[in-house]
């Protein structure tokens, strides 16, 4: 497996992962589709800070983060992703893409690194616990999606 910054050229494999989790599952709140335009955005913004993993010229999965909110004060704070193909879950791709993340976050100055979990997203709880977030606390219904409101585990970890 391979792990490297994301290009261009990843984008339709991210949006073959990502889109169907956001139009089909409660895993993230949003409900608009990523757009290859938005994507190519999102990915020049964050530059090795949005990863890839790859195998055999396929992308398994990705990871990546950005600000976890606006202002000054926030600049060593950041929101992570980590969004595997289910062919590719289980296989240790999501520890070496969030390993690889705490890399960068470290080398950026990134003193916190929070992930935000839909509540009935079982798989990144356990996920988080495994390589080492704690569990910083549950917002009960701060999302809504499919007609019903959803928890939203937060989680943190110093790099």
């Amino acid at each position: 497996m391979i792990l490297r910054p994301a290009t261009k050229a990843d984008i339709p494999a991210i949006l073959a992962i990502w889109n169907p989790l956001i139009r089909d599952t409660s895993v993230t709140f949003t409900t608009e589709e990523k757009t290859p335009e938005g994507l190519a955005a999102d990915i020049a913004a964050r530059g090795d800070a949005f990863i890839v993993a790859e195998a055999a010229g396929r992308v398994l999965g990705f990871a990546g983060f950005g600000p976890f909110r606006t202002g000054p004060r926030y600049r060593h704070t950041a929101e992570h992703t980590v969004i595997l193909a289910e062919a590719a879950r289980g296989q240790g791709t999501g520890r070496a893409l969030i390993a690889r993340l705490e890399e960068v976050a470290r080398a950026r100055g990134i003193h916190t690194l929070i992930g935000a979990v839909s509540g009935e997203n079982a798989g990144a709880i356990g996920f988080h616990e495994a390589v080492g977030f704690t569990r910083a606390g549950v917002l009960p219904g701060a999302g809504h999606k499919f007609g019903r409101w959803l928890d939203l585990v937060l989680f943190h970890k110093h790099p």
